[in-house]
């Protein structure tokens, strides 16, 4: 099974590290968080891979043209031009990225690397910049018994601000980030049927709006409940709050 993983944006609301690269490439544990997605999926037996590039796509491409040289112990002999490779630790992995345009949006990204996924009975489809501890190999058996055209992973985000742990007007404790309102939203990690793809009529088209719309109004949506880990990196604040769960080592989604 193929995963294709959306790349393309702009990440306007972390500008802070998107004006240098595109966001899939900021880095979490000094590997992009696009490297932890593919993580994710290969440690349940996912190894190939379409990137929808876009936004300074070609750091996406650098980035994976010298993958082997960055995870291997090298010696370079200037005198005899040659290299050696003492160590290899590179993944056992397929990416295949391709350029889907600077402005498309979401839903024509995936129309546009139809033609990689049109011969697959599914697929899985995720967004670039967010990192979950979801059972995927549980999701596809789930996808498969139900029979319908699309899964999309149900999560509940944490809540955004602090909060007061009460006892009358007593404060009994402080609950750094507590669970939401209890609302249940779209957390990525797709996997779906290309018939999907039909449903998208162009490169202005978003996945989240029409396209999910269609599907849910055909009855060919059904929703994986996921209650564990789930974070999105929209702001310099997601990122930092990713980092310090890598460095203490207790990144949820570090399942390999």
């Amino acid at each position: 099974m193929k995963a294709i993983i959306l790349a393309g944006g702009l990440g306007t609301r972390i500008s802070e590290e998107t004006h240098l690269r595109p966001k899939p490439m900021v880095e979490i544990g000094g590997r992009p968080i696009l490297w932890h997605i593919l993580k994710i999926y290969s440690a349940h037996g996912i190894h190939d891979f379409v990137v929808c590039c876009g936004y300074k796509g070609y750091l996406i491409k650098e980035y994976f043209a010298n993958y082997f040289l960055h995870m291997s112990d090298v010696t370079f002999d200037m005198a005899h031009n040659s290299m050696q490779v003492h160590r290899r630790s590179a993944e056992p992995w397929k990416v295949t990225l391709v350029d889907t345009g600077d402005e498309t949006l979401t839903g024509g990204r995936l129309k546009r690397v139809r033609d990689y996924v049109k011969d697959e009975e599914s697929f899985c489809f995720t967004y670039g910049d967010g990192v979950a501890d979801v059972d995927i190999h549980a999701e596809i058996e789930f996808h498969r018994q139900h029979g319908k055209w699309a899964t999309v992973t149900a999560v509940r985000p944490p809540g955004r601000y602090g909060a007061l742990k009460l006892n009358g007007n007593g404060v009994d404790g402080f609950l750094e980030k507590p669970p939401g309102d209890g609302g249940v939203i779209n957390g990525g990690f797709f996997v779906l049927s290309p018939k999907c793809i039909d449903l998208i009529e162009g490169d202005r088209i978003s996945w989240e709006a029409q396209p999910l719309a269609e599907l849910a109004a055909r009855r060919q949506l059904m929703a994986f409940d996921h209650h564990g880990f789930w974070q999105p990196m929209d702001t310099l604040r997601d990122k930092t709050l990713l980092e310090e769960l890598w460095q203490r080592g207790e990144a949820p989604w570090k399942i390999w």
